[in-house]
């Protein structure tokens, strides 16, 4: 009997070997003493299951192949059979487990009820659940945050609170707020609360966006609800990312959301618009913009309108035609579109001059604009003109690059737009912030906007009606001698680019760039993140190709020129600069800035640290040495009476707040 027993196992053991499905055995032999036999890790390595799940099966072939080393994982010399049917193993293993098993970090909610401190109790979906905290969500939708004393919960008041509801944190895209809880007498108590980590993530530009004491952030294709107290997360949504970009999507990058009401809006690597329930996370919409085949993509955080969500497109040096979009926040469907360089034969087509370059201008719309409710208009900055550095195919001012258009919300028609670099050949697009300020400028009360341009002048215009009222210079730049009264650009001859090589100032990157910038209504400054250097600029003939940039030439760091940050504070009335803090470092930040009522200007230094200023006099008072590459601008916001100062870095986001 024990004979027969132990031959019919051996039998049904061998029966089961030779019924595996291909690649199981080398993934057993290979790769299940780390990862563990259901690839979600072991005491010796991580879960696989999210990058099985995220990557393509040439890419599992590349790092099974090439290894990396930086995580103990070796390179494996495999068979090319073999190779194959492991990776097809691998990609059916991660389609068939769930969300949250491929990836063991996310929360895991169940049904539950927790006792409350006042004697009470709150019952529907346990989202977390510590030795300290907890977050549960009721069947109203309702996220509670949760303390924990010893065997109950309070339950933390969201109020009083001040949100930071968009990506700039108001439509006037001014990162100024009214919290003054930290100032300039307590900021050196300031200290980091908590740190939530994004993995494998090259650059995180995104800032976070907070509503209720929910935070929002997000990386290239990925949202995160998180506890806005403590970081904890609540939930979490993902998509793989897309093969065969090229520009700004291909690195990964992604700047936010947008919220209304219940839903929450971000956009796709892949030029994709969803719509996703900002207590769950679950896909409510997806609406394409264009196809990525084109060279379409997009990074920028949207910004709601009404009834409509806008989003613009990025990828604007790989010769595509820019346009700016608008959606039904409801349904996802299509409300209207701005394309920002005319068809053949529309009014500023004349501006192009040859109609095959005018179909590949670029023009893109990678940035947030701004919105003034009462006067029913819309600000969007457009990017720079291709080829970038070579204008001999495109003479003319080449509309509506590098502008502001201002548009009608409802329909998207233009109302104004005034061009900052008419004929750009130096990459110096509109994509910085356009801030709105109700201000006096000499003398007369205004409806201003506020931009310091990558061209080197800080610009105020009207924005009822896109009037020039001043332009001036805020770095060293050596291509235009002035602004004229209409706001035109006198530029210097011998300042093209040409085939040897021309020496401009600024530098490519711009004397600022997308950085976030801010004006405090107390001391009347304006403050950004300034770019002294200049460059070598060279042009070329090169004609437009699939999958790659159109440059039309290249540009290097000038022989003997400076390469440092500053943190700058302008006069509006003058543009003259009151102060700078000169960053040290390798002019690699790309943080902005946010100013406070506390008098205080926060921004992540070059150095690595995240650090703050007097705002009256530029005084460094306060820094935390992180040692982080910041690609990010900071926020603030205020849950249960409490201020927090938020950033984004290339590990993740930090928390700061006095202490309790």
């Amino acid at each position: 009997m024990g004979t027969k027993f132990l031959i019919v196992t051996i039998m049904l053991a061998q029966a089961g070997t030779l019924a595996a499905a291909p690649g199981e055995e080398s993934f057993q032999t290979r790769c299940a003493l780390c990862h563990g036999a259901d690839a979600a890790g072991t005491d010796r390595a991580i879960s696989i299951l999210p990058t099985l799940y995220s990557r393509q099966p040439n890419q599992l072939r590349t790092i099974i192949t090439g290894g990396v080393s930086s995580k103990g994982m070796p390179a494996f010399n495999i068979p090319d059979e073999e190779l194959s049917t492991l990776v097809a193993y691998l990609k059916d293993l991660a389609s068939t487990v769930s969300p949250a098993a491929r990836d063991p970090r996310a929360p895991e909610p169940r049904g539950g009820t927790l006792p409350l401190i006042n004697g009470g109790t709150l019952e529907g979906t346990i989202l977390n659940m510590s030795g300290f905290d907890a977050q549960l969500r009721t069947r109203n939708n309702r996220v509670h945050l949760l303390k924990r004393e010893d065997d109950a919960y309070w339950d933390l008041p969201i109020e009083p609170f001040l949100d930071w509801p968009s990506y700039n944190g108001s439509d006037s895209a001014n990162r100024h707020s009214k919290l003054a809880q930290i100032d300039r007498n307590n900021v050196d108590r300031l200290a980091p609360t908590w740190f939530f980590p994004i993995s494998d993530m090259r650059m995180i530009e995104g800032t976070p966006v907070v509503i209720a004491g929910i935070m929002y952030v997000t990386a290239v294709n990925q949202v995160y609800a998180l506890d806005a107290s403590t970081g904890r997360e609540i939930w979490r949504y993902s998509q793989p990312r897309t093969p065969g970009l090229v520009g700004d999507p291909a690195i990964g990058l992604n700047r936010g959301v947008a919220i209304k009401n219940d839903l929450l809006f971000t956009v796709t690597d892949h030029a994709h618009v969803i719509a996703l329930n900002r207590f769950t996370g679950a896909l409510v919409w997806d609406s394409e913009m264009a196809d990525y085949r084109d060279h379409y993509g997009a990074v920028a955080a949207p910004l709601v309108v009404g009834d409509f969500v806008v989003a613009g497109i990025s990828a604007g040096d790989t010769g595509l035609r820019g346009f700016l979009d608008a959606y039904d926040t409801t349904t996802g469907e299509r409300a209207w579109r701005f394309w920002t360089i005319p068809e053949p034969n529309e009014p500023g087509s004349e501006t192009w001059g040859d109609p095959a370059v005018l179909r590949r201008g670029c023009g893109a719309t990678w940035l947030t604009g701004s919105y003034d409710k009462d006067l029913e208009l819309l600000y969007w900055p457009t990017g720079n003109p291709c080829p970038d550095l070579n204008g001999d195919r495109r003479p003319g001012d080449n509309l509506y690059t590098n502008s502001v258009v201002a548009l009608d919300p409802i329909t998207g028609a233009l109302q104004w737009y005034f061009q900052f670099t008419p004929h750009d050949t130096h990459d110096w697009d509109a994509q910085e912030p356009l801030l709105l300020v109700d201000e006096e400028f000499r003398g007369r009360p205004r409806k201003l906007l506020l931009q310091a341009n990558r061209n080197g002048f800080f610009y105020v215009l009207d924005r009822t009606n896109g009037e020039f009222l001043l332009g001036e210079p805020f770095v060293t730049q050596t291509w235009a001698a002035g602004i004229d009264d209409s706001g035109r650009p006198i530029v210097l001859p011998g300042t093209d680019p040409t085939e040897a090589g021309t020496d401009v100032c600024p530098a490519i990157r711009g004397a600022t760039n997308w950085w976030a910038t801010s004006y405090h209504p107390g001391t009347r400054l304006f403050y950004l993140l300034a770019h002294e250097s200049c460059m070598t600029y060279t042009k070329n003939n090169q004609d437009w190709q699939r999958g790659r940039s159109w440059l039309g030439g290249t540009a290097r760091l000038a022989e003997g020129s400076p390469n440092q940050k500053y943190i700058k504070a302008l006069d509006i009335q003058t543009g003259r600069t009151v102060w700078s803090y000169a960053q040290t470092g390798k002019a690699q930040t790309y943080s902005g800035v946010l100013s406070t009522d506390g008098n205080l200007v926060f921004f992540g230094e070059d150095s690595g640290a995240f650090a703050a200023l007097d705002a009256e006099t530029g005084t460094p008072l306060w820094h935390f040495q992180a040692n982080q590459d910041w690609k990010a601008s900071p926020m603030t916001y205020l849950v249960a009476g409490r201020q927090y100062v938020a950033i984004a870095s290339g590990m993740g986001f930090w928390a700061f707040a006095l202490p309790e």
